[in-house]
């Protein structure tokens, strides 16, 4: 599960780099997924810790780098419309 869910990721990644329009991800499932993976590392650390818990990180660096793209893109395309209303 871990690792074809991890391997969908990076094609998300490259979606929000291409079309740099992220208004259809939904910022509550990623941060769910995120905390998701917080945990299973939590639970890696503390109980049984072993190679999984690089799976675990490496999901949720992917993650978050696609929160933070779709934020930056998010926050550039409402100051370009601004500009655009402005004239």
């Amino acid at each position: 599960m871990l690792v074809c869910f991890g391997f969908s990721w990076p094609f998300a990644i490259a979606k929000t780099i291409r079309v740099k329009d992220p208004s259809g991800k939904s910022f509550a499932f990623m941060a769910l997924v995120a905390v998701g993976y917080l945990a299973g590392c939590l639970h890696k650390i503390y109980h049984h810790f072993d190679g999984v818990f690089w799976l675990y990180v490496l999901n949720g660096v992917l993650v978050i780098t696609d929160m933070a793209l779709s934020c930056y893109y998010l926050r550039r395309n409402r100051r370009h419309q601004l500009s655009i209303a402005r004239k």
